[in-house]
């Protein structure tokens, strides 16, 4: 048993029919070189083998009354594995077919009365080349009041295999659920919080503030004006209230190419650096198509993890943020990249006073979800600039392929969860080689999301294009440089 933070618990307190809070998505493994099929059987042993690695698998919500204090994860007595998993058989599907399953999956909240988390196995796959022969995909839900985009790569990669042979086997651990702690106990505890909750926050109030006077006593007046500016992004169409409606698309992109491009645009320039400017990129090719590109520089929010090597928990949310200028007012998409590495290692300065885990450590999540709430009655996301226009998680994962029961994972697409007045979210992660940039979209906000990846290989043209410019002007000004001094010398 242990209680959930602020920031886990806010995800249970913001999610709505129209906003749930899960991430998860949709994971494509080839089993063609495999002389037996992998059924959906199998996968059950299989899962079954491997719920101990990850607490959350059996655990569910205990609530308090009248939520008087952040909710429990507790054992699941009655936990039963055929109540988180359904098969279903595309009957020569397609690769749309399987994607609209997907989304309507990924658009439908997990219900509270067991642990948070639902697997689709899907096989049945017709003739299509998106698709593989005799294949198979899961579509994953998990809430992210368990894990975040970090500690999910990480449980992924504990749930799959390294080599095709099916690695080291498994022993089904036994378990035996603890029974949850008396209710009058956590009534009683929730009491004391209850009365430290003010303390809490003026104290935080302090810390924010001194943050902030330090910066400001710290650094040139310019740069923390700078800073301030991150909190006034622009509007634009997908800055509005939510929909129930969702829906996801992928882009891979070869990391080997976003290397070299990282080194042709400058030595102090980083992988992060760059996929903020491919996403910058693209959302202004897309703004410019409907003639929506606002005059001031997007704003977008990133998250941190901040998990230390030595924890022994891989789940739950422990991240902190920063928002990024994107420079998109810079028409120059390789010189763009480099204004958002100055402006990246602003916010790091700055990440102190806004730090996610910082604000939730004492501020309620209750507080924070009827602050949404009202954001969303009042529908301000409709009258008042957001503070950013979108968030972009980059997220590394395992460059080496993964299996499953011999089965290869081929093609991934996460989702992540959308908040009203973020109709948009961009996840990038590293796999095998390739950086999958996914996006989790509202269509009613965004109705012709289907663009989006050809833009994004549009984009990465264009960036190498105008890096390649840029250093072919630069080596024929060193070259008129170095026959002015030889003329000189004579």
């Amino acid at each position: 048993m242990h209680q959930l933070n602020e920031l886990d618990a806010s995800f249970l307190f913001l999610e709505s029919e129209t906003t749930p809070m899960h991430i998860g998505g949709v994971y494509t493994f080839d089993a063609g070189e495999n002389q037996d099929r992998v059924t959906f059987e199998d996968f059950r042993l299989y899962l079954n083998k491997r719920l101990h690695l990850a607490n959350f698998f059996r655990q569910k919500l205990m609530m308090l009354p009248f939520n008087l204090d952040r909710p429990y994860w507790v054992d699941d007595p009655e936990f039963d594995i055929d109540q988180h998993l359904e098969a279903v058989n595309l009957e020569g599907g397609s690769h749309a077919d399987l994607m609209t399953l997907a989304e309507e999956r990924l658009a439908t909240t997990l219900p509270r009365s067991r642990p948070l988390w639902h697997v689709t196995w899907v096989d049945g796959f017709g003739e299509d080349d998106s698709l593989p022969s005799g294949g198979f995909a899961l579509i994953v839900r998990v809430h992210h009041a368990a894990i975040d985009a970090f500690s999910g790569e990480e449980v992924m990669g504990k749930l799959l295999e390294y080599s095709a042979d099916n690695g080291v086997p498994v022993k089904t651990a036994h378990w035996h659920p603890e029974p949850p702690p008396p209710a009058d106990k956590l009534v009683a505890r929730a009491s004391i919080n209850m009365m430290r909750k003010p303390f809490q926050f003026m104290s935080l109030t302090r810390a924010t503030l001194g943050a902030t006077v330090s910066e400001f006593l710290q650094r040139p007046m310019g740069r923390f004006i700078r800073s301030r500016q991150l909190l006034n992004a622009p509007r634009t169409p997908f800055n509005r209230n939510l929909t129930r409606k969702r829906r996801i698309f992928s882009q891979a992109v070869s990391l080997a190419r976003l290397k070299s491009l990282k080194t042709a645009i400058g030595p102090d320039i980083t992988l992060n650096d760059v996929v903020l400017g491919l996403c910058s990129e693209t959302l202004t090719r897309y703004l410019k198509r409907h003639d929506a590109q606002p005059a001031e520089p997007l704003v977008a929010l990133t998250p941190l993890s901040v998990r230390s090597n030595s924890l022994r928990r891989p789940t739950g949310n422990q991240m902190s943020a920063m928002l990024v200028n994107l420079a998109t007012d810079e028409p120059d998409p390789a010189a763009r990249i480099r204004l958002i590495r100055d402006n990246t290692r602003i916010s790091e300065n700055y990440q102190e006073a806004i730090a996610a885990d910082r604000l939730t450590e004492r501020l309620p999540s209750t507080m924070v979800a009827l602050s949404t709430r009202l954001y969303t009655e009042f529908q301000i996301a409709q009258r008042y600039k957001p503070p950013f226009n979108l968030p972009i998680t980059n997220v590394p994962g395992p460059q080496v392929p993964l299996y499953l029961q011999g089965a290869r994972l081929v093609h991934q697409v996460n989702s992540a969860p959308l908040f009203h007045g973020a109709g948009l979210a961009i996840l990038a992660v590293s796999y095998a080689g390739s950086v999958h940039f996914n996006l989790t979209l509202c269509p009613d906000l965004i109705p012709d999301g289907d663009c989006l990846p050809e833009l994004i290989l549009q984009s990465l043209d264009a960036i190498e294009r105008s890096a390649l410019s840029a250093n072919a002007k630069e080596a024929e000004s060193q070259g008129h440089f170095s026959q002015s001094a030889s003329s000189t010398d004579m």
